[in-house]
């Protein structure tokens, strides 16, 4: 199954993509989360039903992360070995972890302003997991096993803002910076450390071509060792690193500029584009 979230007044709702095609509305995305048994189940029903008039054309809503706004977004940095190798850096022997705050999200189609001290914003293609049960000091199968779905992410960089301290949050949290794609449930994607194709596209050129295999911690080990130390609940979102061809490590470097559109793909979970544009005057 796969779900979206859309605005409805000043809540966000989410819902399920039917075999017609349209957006079946469920709940309210911290309900939805709350009970995410009871809402699947809910789901399920909808979307295994004949295609017909039932619900709204994705054209005919606010589109908007399928997030809960009290939903943590933590992020793993360097966790593809060649991107770690493109970037002069070692393999890290633990993630690297950082953060960023569900007000950086935005659904495909948002556009993504670059801030006026940045040249440009780099892209970042990244799996990310929604965990679906609560995880306490949980084992690497236990975590993975706990994974409600998965869903196709751009962890866009502002790389000055982020070099400016060894702590990489304020680059990692510029607005509308952090595009996110519906999420597919993980029985119809599976094991990441499988194999999922990771692309990204600038202006329809492609500059990412990665693979989860080439992670250099696995998902159910990054959960794992998250839950060491925090407790992680149902909503709660990782993002779990890019692959080789960022932006900031080829030479001369490229950033993405106003008018620029960044396209990235995962298999199996779809497409994420925005276009770029400028800081807003006032």
């Amino acid at each position: 199954m796969r779900f979206v979230g859309f605005r409805d007044g000043r809540q966000v709702r989410v819902g399920v993509l039917t075999g017609g095609g349209r957006v079946a509305p469920l709940a309210e995305a911290g309900e939805f989360y709350e009970d995410l048994p009871g809402w699947t189940a809910r789901a399920r029903e909808l979307s295994g039903g004949e295609p017909g008039s039932y619900g709204y054309e994705p054209a005919e809503l606010d589109l908007a992360p399928a997030v809960a706004g009290s939903a943590r977004v933590i992020c793993v940095g360097l966790n593809y070995r060649a991107h770690a190798a493109e970037g002069g850096f070692p393999i890290p022997e633990t993630p690297a972890i950082f953060g960023r705050w569900t007000a950086s999200l935005a659904a495909g189609g948002t556009p993504v302003p670059v801030p006026p001290d940045e040249a440009g914003l780099d892209w970042e293609v990244e799996l990310v997991a929604v965990v679906g049960t609560e995880l306490r000091c949980a084992d690497e199968e236990t975590a993975l096993a706990g994974v409600f779905g998965y869903a196709t992410f751009n962890d866009l960089s502002a790389r000055r803002a982020q070099r400016l301290t060894a702590q990489w949050t304020l680059g990692k949290n510029s607005d509308h910076s952090g595009p996110i794609g519906p999420v597919v449930t993980a029985d119809e994607v599976g094991d990441p450390a499988d194999g999922l194709r990771l692309v990204t596209r600038v202006n329809g050129e492609v500059v990412q071509d990665g693979d989860t295999r080439d992670m250099i911690f696995p998902v159910g080990r990054v959960l794992a060792h998250l839950s060491r130390t925090m407790t992680l609940r149902p909503g709660d979102l990782v993002a779990t690193g890019t692959p080789a061809g960022v932006g900031y490590a080829r030479t001369p470097a490229r950033l993405l500029r106003p008018g620029d559109v960044v396209e990235v793909e995962i298999d199996r979970l779809g497409p994420v584009r925005n276009p770029i544009v400028a800081w807003p005057e006032s």
